[in-house]
């Protein structure tokens, strides 16, 4: 899932080709994909791009008066396209939602593998109109997100830190990944309670969170479109590496799986040493 950093690279990389360019045509191949039906996409025709900004992991392509606003969820992915194919794209079980032309050449196709549909656009006055940007929390990445800010955040609540760093309306733009990599770097496990952190642990963990993202923001910089998946991964220390050796103390990262997601962490680094019981392995150590 495309998160904070790589949706900050994709805003820069679509600003810098679609700013001054005029919209030719907006082309919804699956319709569950929009969200919203007043203004419809079509109303972007003929309006020329005036920016593109994020908020949280949202795409906010800014066309006249109107708003393309893009959550590219878990399999969502934005191909950039230089010349676009004569032909129209017809509907069916490829992974092409909606393809973006512009007049003079070139566009962009919004795609989404697998068979779990979250892929969504929203076509607004205001991007606050959508509900998710709506209910963002405050971004990591302002100067406004303080280290008391923070703590403001943590103090009395009752969830596990991991669950806390992925709420959205507590804090936009961290999801699965970045969440691991800033609880391995703060050597912090994730089944900590939020509200249990001392002073010293929530200052550690700000580090690690505004630390990590700005790497993470500044690999991504400058990347095509197409090579943000990659470069991603490249650049994760313990998510998705289950088994690897952890590389600071050299011990197994383990995992913890759950129905639709799982999360990597390492023993000797976060938890005492202590396995975490991984349900789909009926383990009951924690």
């Amino acid at each position: 899932m495309p998160e904070l950093p790589e949706v900050a690279a994709l805003a820069d990389f679509l600003a810098e080709r679609l700013t001054g360019r005029t919209v030719a045509k907006v082309r919804p191949v699956a319709v569950h994909v929009l969200k919203t039906f007043d203004p419809p996409p079509t109303a972007l025709e003929g309006a020329a791009f005036t920016g593109v900004t994020r908020h949280g992991k949202f795409l906010d392509l800014a066309a006249g008066p109107l708003h393309l606003v893009v959550h590219l969820a878990r399999a969502g992915w934005l191909r950039w396209r230089d010349a676009l194919p004569e032909a129209p794209p017809r509907p069916g079980r490829g992974p092409l939602a909606l393809r973006l032309e512009l007049a003079g050449g070139g566009g962009f196709d919004l795609t989404e593998a697998g068979t779990r549909k979250r892929l969504a656009v929203y076509c607004v006055r205001d991007a606050a109109d959508v509900p998710g940007v709506a209910r963002l929390g405050p971004d990591p990445l302002d100067g406004a997100f303080t280290q008391e800010v923070f703590r403001g955040l943590l103090r009395g609540n009752r969830h596990r830190v991991k669950g806390v760093l992925r709420d959205q309306s507590v804090i936009a733009g961290i999801g699965n990944a970045y969440s691991d990599e800033i609880l391995h770097a703060a050597r912090l496990s994730p089944y900590r309670l939020a509200g249990d952190l001392t002073e010293e642990e929530s200052t550690v963990l700000y580090q690690a969170l505004d630390s990590t993202l700005r790497s993470a923001v500044e690999r991504a910089r400058g990347l095509a479109a197409g090579d943000l998946k990659a470069g991603k991964r490249l650049g994760l220390r313990v998510h998705g590496r289950t088994g690897e050796p952890c590389p600071v103390c050299g011990d197994t990262i383990r995992e913890v799986s759950f129905a639709d997601s799982s999360l990597q962490y390492c023993p000797h680094c976060q938890t005492s040493g202590r396995v975490l019981a991984d349900r789909r392995l009926s383990r009951l150590l924690k």
